[in-house]
C-alpha cells in the first residue's frame, strides 16, 4: 500500500513515515502543500495524511483538488483544531476521517487499516492499452509475450501505468522512484526510459512512451 504524507512539520512527518515504513507501508513525504497537492493528483496512492494547516495551499485545498479529479485515494486529516466547523470543513472537502493532535500512535495505525480496508482488494496488475504490468512478479505482458522487469524498470513503468496517459515530469519521476534524497539526477530517468522502450517493442506492446521536450513523459496507446 502506497501513502503520502504532506505534512510541514518535518519531525513529525518523518515520525509518522518511520512509524509506517516498519508496518510495511510504502511512504513518501511532501514538506509543503504544493508540493504535496502536486504529489497528491498523480492518483498514485492508496492513502493521503494531510495536515490541515500549512501555509499557500493547506490540507483542505488539497482534499480538494483530489476530490474534484475523482481520484480514488483515501484522505486521513491531521490538525490540531478539534472545533466541530473545522471538522465538518474537512468532511465537505472529501477526507474519509479526521485525526487531531496530538494522537496516539495506536489510533493512527488503526484509522489507517480501518481506511484502507474499506478501500477494498488490493490491485494484481494495472493496464494501459494491449499491455499490463503484473505486480506480483514484475513481468511486462501483451498476449502470449511477456518479460521480466528490472527492480527500477518496474517502478518507472507502474507509475506511468498509474498515471494513465498524465504527463509526468523528469523531476516527478525521480522523486518518486529514486527518492526525494537520492543523487540520481535526469540521466538515470532517461536512461530506464529508453530500457523500457525496447521491452515494450520486445513483446509487441502499442504502448509508446512519448517525451514532451522540458516537460517530461506519458504513455501512448498507438
Amino acid at each position: 500500500m502506497k501513502i503520502l504524507i504532506v505534512e510541514d512539520e518535518k519531525l513529525l512527518a518523518d515520525s509518522i513515515r518511520t512509524l509506517l515504513q516498519k508496518k510495511g507501508f510504502d511512504v513518501e513525504v511532501a514538506y509543503d502543500g504544493e508540493t504535496g497537492r502536486q504529489y497528491a493528483e498523480l492518483g498514485v496512492y492508496d492513502l493521503l495524511i494531510l495536515d490541515v494547516m500549512m501555509p499557500s495551499v493547506d490540507g483542505f485545498e488539497v482534499a480538494r483538488r483530489v476530490r474534484m479529479k475523482h481520484l480514488g485515494s483515501m484522505i486521513l486529516m491531521l490538525t490540531a483544531k478539534s472545533e466541530l466547523e473545522d471538522r465538518i470543513t474537512g468532511l465537505n472537502a472529501g477526507a474519509d476521517y479526521y485525526l487531531t493532535k496530538p494522537f496516539d500512535a495506536r489510533e493512527l495505525l488503526a484509522c489507517i487499516n480501518a481506511l484502507l480496508r474499506r478501500q477494498g482488494a488490493q490491485v494484481d496488475e494495472v493496464r494501459f492499452g494491449n499491455t499490463s504490468l503484473d505486480l506480483s512478479s514484475a513481468m511486462l505482458i501483451c498476449g502470449e509475450n511477456r518479460v521480466r522487469l528490472s527492480a527500477k524498470e518496474f517502478d518507472v513503468m507502474r507509475f506511468l501505468l498509474q498515471a494513465g496517459g498524465r504527463n509526468l515530469s523528469k523531476e516527478v519521476i525521480l522523486a518518486r522512484v529514486w527518492g526525494f534524497d537520492s543523487e540520481a539526477v535526469e540521466n538515470h530517468v532517461e536512461v530506464y526510459i529508453g530500457f523500457l522502450r525496447k521491452k515494450l517493442a520486445s513483446i509487441g506492446s502499442n504502448i509508446r512512451i512519448a517525451a514532451i521536450r522540458r516537460l517530461g513523459y506519458h504513455l501512448e496507446a498507438e
